[in-house]
């Protein structure tokens, strides 16, 4: 299993970000980030600002605690960027802590979803790589 920038719980700092998500006055250079990021339009960019304001204020997300996490028995790489202004590394660190088979990679001067861009060759061979320990690479063509 490989996870991206998903954290246990929505902490008060990504809930306090949640809540201002929106497409109203957003600049062209927002909307072109977005773009870069997600190829499916305009009503998908929207559609994930929504969710996002919903889920500042709903309380029925999840909650992974310590105890659940350490029942996952998948090898799992989870993947943070240190400078996510939505999710603390302390998360991904206590997932690392919890997940007895996780490996964990911190993008350096990475945000949040840190493997787009820059960090996308480095994310993609480090996956290969690591899905190639598992056995459970897919096959190239």
């Amino acid at each position: 299993m490989v996870t991206v920038s998903a954290p246990s719980y929505f902490p008060a700092q990504a809930r306090a970000i949640m809540a201002l998500q929106s497409d109203e006055g957003r600049s062209e250079a927002e909307w072109e980030e977005m773009r870069g990021r997600h190829s499916l339009g305009d009503n998908q960019i929207r559609g994930l600002w929504r969710q996002a304001r919903a889920f500042a204020q709903s309380y029925d997300d999840m909650n992974f605690t310590p105890p659940l996490l350490g029942t996952i028995q998948a090898r799992t790489l989870i993947v943070a960027g240190d400078r996510d202004p939505l999710y603390p590394l302390e998360i991904f660190l206590e997932q690392y802590r919890a997940i007895a088979r996780a490996a964990l990679y911190v993008v350096p001067l990475g945000g949040h979803g840190p493997i787009f861009f820059e960090a996308r060759a480095e994310f993609v061979r480090l996956c290969l790589a690591f899905l190639a320990e598992s056995g459970t690479a897919p096959a190239r063509a």
